[in-house]
């Protein structure tokens, strides 16, 4: 290299980060600035930002170029991959892949080792609980914790620094019943997020959707349609765009979750298990032992006097709970303002005063007095017809029990229609 040349490459070492993380390709800053200088690739270091390209071209006297900021993403949120079993165990996250995995766990998570953390030479990257926490305040760039070496599982991605949606899923499981078991995070290859993007930007890759930013413009289109709710989307509130929520069919009270805890049952499919008459307890009512509560990611679930109940504002409809229920109680109803019945009662009318005071007796008073034929009886209970049902109020003033309740939910469901471009009646 001749002295010219040495002398750029100095001035290019003195812009360049300094901490040798090899992103370049090169084993050393210096062997960067050489390439740089001698190449003219003002860019050739990923770490550089857009100003920092443009001092470099200026020491060359050379173009420069437009270079976009990006940082590192793991495409993966939950902690199926075995992150428990392998903590403390394996010394890196090769050694835990290639140790295999067991019945139940995730194939393509990150198993939370770490070694993506080990190479990060600006300090960007965290291991916390088993969950890797990037600084993107830090986070240059480079490149280094994504290569295959480092990340067994090639589920770290470099996307652009100001973007606004994220998937953290990385499944290949082509069962999404399965998918669901294993992790509550997990990306079910429905297709709605691809269906709904009006840029074309998200596609299903490897049975796990994928967004191509190059075409992404941040609406909310795919976090609205997504089934399971895992698309984060940093620019609006996920829980008020939503379609539907959980509702739990039961308002039996505390008796059956007290009788449970007395006997040291602490989970709902123990619970279930028994059977409620020998303790003359509601076959169908729920077991209040929490288990869609410990499901729920967003806080939307707690137990209350005994039974399940559904904050609907805090509730994004992922269905998680629905699948953790062993009575099958959760179901999906509209996020909007209307009645329903919580009793899932299939016995007799006596059986029913006998175990529970607010329990739908199936008088049929509400069913005769529906002006829209909304109600209708299942299993000597009485089911509301959310598609039907325009919100009267009939049916609660009818009813001598006081069973039917009402979905009360905010003003801000506007949001929602605007984003999928419903108009008033569709």
């Amino acid at each position: 290299m001749n002295l010219n040349l040495n002398a750029a490459a100095e001035k290019i070492l003195s812009i360049l980060p300094g901490v040798d993380c090899t992103g370049c390709g090169k084993t050393t800053c210096k062997e960067c600035a050489q390439e740089i200088a001698a190449t003219g690739n003002v860019a050739l270091c990923p770490a550089l930002t857009q100003e920092q390209v443009d001092a470099v071209a200026d020491i060359l006297g050379v173009p420069t170029v437009t270079v976009e900021a990006k940082v590192a993403f793991v495409s993966c949120a939950g902690s199926a991959a075995g992150k428990k079993r392998f903590a403390g165990v394996c010394s890196s996250c090769q050694e835990a892949v290639e140790s295999g995995f067991v019945r139940g766990e995730c194939k393509s998570g990150c198993v939370g080792v770490g070694s993506c953390v080990s190479v990060c030479k600006f300090d960007a990257m965290k291991l916390e609980d088993g969950k890797i926490v990037i600084d993107k305040e830090k986070c240059t760039g480079c490149g280094v914790c994504a290569e295959k070496n480092v990340c067994p599982q090639h589920i770290i991605r470099m996307i652009p620094a100001d973007a606004t949606n994220f998937i953290p899923c990385s499944s290949t499981e082509e069962d999404d019943e399965l998918v669901r078991r294993t992790c509550g995070y997990g990306c079910i290859a429905c297709g709605e997020c691809e269906r709904a993007c009006p840029e074309g930007a998200v596609s299903i890759i490897d049975n796990h959707a994928v967004i191509d930013y190059e075409k992404c413009v941040g609406c909310v289109a795919c976090t609205v349609k997504c089934k399971k709710k895992i698309i984060v989307d940093t620019l609006h509130d996920l829980t008020v765009l939503k379609d539907k929520v959980a509702f739990v069919r039961c308002s039996g009270g505390n008796r059956a979750s007290v009788k449970y805890k007395e006997m040291g049952i602490q989970t709902c499919e123990e619970a279930a298990k028994l059977n409620p008459k020998d303790y003359n307890l509601c076959t169908t009512g729920c077991c209040g032992q929490g288990s869609c509560t410990a499901a729920c990611r967003y806080g939307a679930l707690s137990v209350v006097n005994g039974t399940a109940v559904v904050d609907p504002e805090k509730c994004v409809g992922c269905k998680d709970c629905t699948y953790v229920c062993p009575k099958h109680l959760i179901t999906m109803v509209p996020y909007k303002g209307i009645k329903l019945v919580p009793c899932s009662s299939v016995d007799d009318y006596e059986d029913k005063a006998a175990v529970c005071d607010s329990g739908c007796i199936a008088c049929g008073d509400c069913k005769a007095n529906c002006p829209n034929l909304a109600i209708y009886a299942e299993g000597k209970h009485a089911v509301i017809d959310p598609e039907i049902c325009e919100d009267c109020k009939v049916c609660q003033y009818m009813c001598a029990r006081g069973v039917i309740k009402e979905q009360e939910v905010p003003e801000y469901i506007f949001l929602q229609r605007e984003a999928l471009g419903i108009r008033e009646g569709e």
